[in-house]
C-alpha cells in the first residue's frame, strides 16, 4: 500500500489532535485489496462518483452510471468499468490517460453506506476488454491502491425511483440523449449520431432543451 496520508494531512491531524485516531483508522479499515464484502457491495452498485486530476493538477469529479455490476471486480487488486457515450469533452478519460490516479466513491443512499477506492488506472480502447462492455467507447483498468469504508452519518437518505433509460442494453444500444437533438449542434455531432435526431423525435432549440432540463 502506498502511504495513505500526505505530509499536509499529517500536519492537520497533529493540529487537531487526531494522529492516533487516523493511525487507528488506517490500521483497522484501510486495505490494499478488495475484501469479499466490499467486492459484493461494488458489484451491487449501478453508479459511482469518479475523481480524476489532469496533468496541470486540476481535479474534476464525474457521476458514472450503468447497469448493476457495471463496475467489475476482476480480482482483489483490480477493477474495470466502462466509459459510455458522453458529451465529447473526455475530461475523466483524458485525465486518466495523462495522470492515472483516480478515486472512486460508491454510495448506497438508502442504508446509507459508502466505500472509497483509490487506484492507478489506464484507459483501454480496443481488444477483448472493450468488447466485454457493449456500448462502451473505452474501458478503465484500475489497479487498486487502497480501499476503505466511511461513516455514513452525513449522508442524506434517498430512494431510487428507477434506472436510467440511457444505460446501454445487452447489444450496446441506447436512445439518443435529448441534447444531441439541439439544432445548432447537428453539424458538430460524431458521424454515428448525425441524422438520428430526425428519427428520434426531431430537432429542438437550445431554449426547448433548457426548458426540458428545468422540467426534469
Amino acid at each position: 500500500m502506498t502511504d495513505l496520508y500526505t505530509l499536509e494531512q499529517q500536519r492537520l491531524q497533529e493540529a487537531f489532535g487526531t494522529q492516533q485516531l487516523a493511525t487507528a483508522h488506517k490500521a483497522n479499515i484501510v486495505t490494499d485489496d478488495i475484501p469479499e464484502d466490499h467486492a459484493a457491495f461494488i458489484a451491487s452498485r449501478d453508479f459511482f462518483f469518479l475523481s480524476t486530476v489532469n496533468d496541470r493538477g486540476e481535479p474534476t469529479v464525474s457521476y458514472k452510471g450503468g447497469a448493476p455490476g457495471f463496475v467489475r471486480v476482476v480480482d482483489s487488486k483490480t477493477l474495470t468499468f466502462p466509459s459510455y457515450d458522453g458529451n465529447g469533452m473526455f475530461l475523466s478519460m483524458g485525465n486518466i490517460a495523462s495522470a492515472g490516479k483516480i478515486g472512486l466513491l460508491f454510495m448506497d443512499f438508502e442504508t446509507p453506506h459508502r466505500l472509497r477506492v483509490q487506484a492507478t488506472a489506464t484507459v483501454v480502447s480496443k481488444g477483448e476488454l472493450l468488447n466485454a462492455y457493449p456500448g462502451a467507447k473505452m474501458v478503465v483498468h484500475a489497479a487498486v491502491d487502497s480501499v476503505f469504508i466511511n461513516c455514513g452519518r452525513y449522508i442524506h437518505p434517498h430512494q431510487q425511483k428507477s434506472s436510467s433509460k440511457y444505460v446501454p442494453d445487452e447489444e450496446g444500444q441506447q436512445p439518443l440523449p435529448t441534447w444531441k437533438r439541439i439544432d445548432d449542434l447537428q453539424p458538430m455531432l460524431p458521424e454515428a449520431d448525425k441524422g438520428r435526431a430526425e428519427t428520434e423525435g426531431g430537432t429542438i432549440t437550445v431554449q426547448e432543451y433548457m426548458e426540458r432540463v428545468r422540467r426534469g
